[in-house]
């Protein structure tokens, strides 16, 4: 990245320089000269401050560099960038949350007074020091920097809530390694609340941190909500947590609890979900309000689809039937329709029986076919667990459901009384895990009017 904000040597002397990327003539044609009033500042630990102001313009290599007094420290975007997923040095990253606390101190300091919100505008000393550079010429800089979008604040937010908001995604980045809108959506993302909740992205961080920087990342999702934890009590909250009563900065370390592996397995599943989740449902939703003439007619396809789908289940007069079969097929063949979802088939081997089961493949077999109207060859197509097992069984393969090593034993009653129980213990495989439920169902089956036996009681349990 070429650099339009950073320290070079101006007269003989170490000055803080932006380079406009405007020629001579240009710099002229866009009033650029009229922003040089504009003040920075600079902040001390104490909280006392001074203005910063321009002192001077020339030419460089043919484009126009606006100079001023030398500034301490380093920039503090790029000292963020430094940290990633793959580079954790403790060193970096208690550099950068310290950097952080001193920032976010700054801005409390100042107050109503108006300063620049980007971190790409900002130099922190390691003595606490914190520069706040002229807004208008900095937004100039990082445009043509290439950083075209603070990826820090919220365009919604105003006063603490925007210094709340900037400090909970810089400590994002720094906890977890990443950004938490690493999409291009990244300001519908900012509204809608789309990010990978701090607990899960960063496993074993401090509650009440957790909390605190979760309630900040929801400000621009929440601003009508009065109930709300407002900028200030957030920045409060963290920087105690940051700080201590002593004013001693926390290690990073110190921040996390070890974590057990089956705690660490649950954050990893957890992640899985809402990942799961944001990829249907949201980006869903979006590309339907973004696509809305275009999905008039698919939208409508899904109505009738829904239509035909309830018609069939309420209508058995055409269903299958348990006619002929003996109770342990019947419960074999629940099993495969529960597999293969063949509702109808589903409902013909019930009777009273709780209908969780058929209730849950309706709904999965309305989003399938949702997203394969949607999304048409790219949607993913489910394969039934019996025949993935048989074919090998490989994981990871997010697109098997199914039954699997289903075992019935018959545990009661005779056909002669009409009444007869089953045990059916089996592995249950959704595309939501990658790892097989293992369930236990204990099923009562009783011969109906028409001599045809059919599920009258399903009592689960599952591990």
């Amino acid at each position: 990245m070429n650099q339009r904000i950073f320290i070079a040597e101006v007269n003989n002397q170490p000055s803080l320089c932006f380079d406009t990327g405007l020629d001579p003539r240009s710099f002229a044609r866009t009033k650029m000269s009229q922003s040089l009033i504009d003040p920075g500042f600079t902040v001390n630990p104490g909280g006392s401050h001074e203005e910063w102001k321009v002192t001077g313009v020339n030419e460089h290599g043919g484009f126009m560099w606006v100079f001023g007094p030398h500034v301490p420290g380093k920039r503090l975007d790029l000292l963020l960038e430094e940290i990633g997923p793959i580079s954790q040095s403790p060193a970096l990253k208690q550099e950068a949350l310290e950097a952080v606390i001193y920032w976010s101190k700054a801005k409390m300091f100042l107050g109503d007074v108006r300063s620049a919100l980007n971190p790409g505008a900002a130099f922190v000393s390691s003595e606490g020091n914190v520069f706040l550079a002229p807004e208008h010429i900095s937004t100039r800089c990082l445009f043509i920097e290439g950083n075209k979008l603070d990826t820090y604040n919220c365009p919604d937010l105003i006063g603490m809530d925007t210094t709340a908001f900037c400090t909970a995604v810089m400590l994002y980045k720094i906890l977890t390694g990443n950004h938490p809108y690493p999409t291009a959506d990244i300001y519908q993302d900012m509204r809608e609340g789309v990010f990978l909740p701090i607990h899960i992205a960063a496993p074993g961080l401090n509650p009440q941190l957790a909390e605190l920087i979760q309630a900040a990342l929801s400000l621009p999702v929440e601003k009508k909500n009065t109930s709300k934890k407002s900028g200030i009590d957030i920045l409060s909250g963290i920087l105690e947590i940051l700080t201590g009563r002593g004013n001693k900065f926390a290690d990073v370390s110190s921040l996390f609890e070890t974590i057990s592996p089956d705690k660490a397995k649950r954050f990893e599943k957890e992640k899985k979900n809402y990942l799961f989740r944001m990829n249907t449902i949201i980006k869903t939703k979006r590309y339907i309000l973004d696509n809305k003439p275009f999905l008039l007619g698919i939208a409508l396809g899904v109505a009738f689809i829904f239509f035909i789908l309830c018609n069939t289940i309420i209508n058995t007069s055409n269903n299958p039937t348990t006619e002929g079969m003996m109770p342990d097929t019947v419960v074999a063949v629940y099993y495969e329709a529960f597999s293969s979802l063949n509702l109808s088939l589903m409902e013909a081997c019930i009777k009273g029986a709780d209908k969780k089961d058929i209730n849950a493949v309706a709904t999965f077999y309305a989003v399938l076919k949702q997203r394969q109207a949607i999304e048409g060859a790219k949607a993913p197509s489910i394969i039934q667990a019996r025949v993935w097992k048989e074919l090998g069984g490989q994981l990871p393969d997010p697109n098997v459901f199914g039954v699997t090593d289903l075992i019935v034993k018959h545990i009661g009653g005779e056909e002669e009384d009409g009444l007869i129980i089953y045990q059916a213990d089996y592995d249950l495989w959704s595309p939501f895990d990658d790892f097989a439920r293992k369930r236990s169902d204990i099923l009562t089956l009783k011969r109906d009017r028409g001599k045809r036996w059919r599920i009258i009681e399903l009592l689960r349990t599952e591990n």
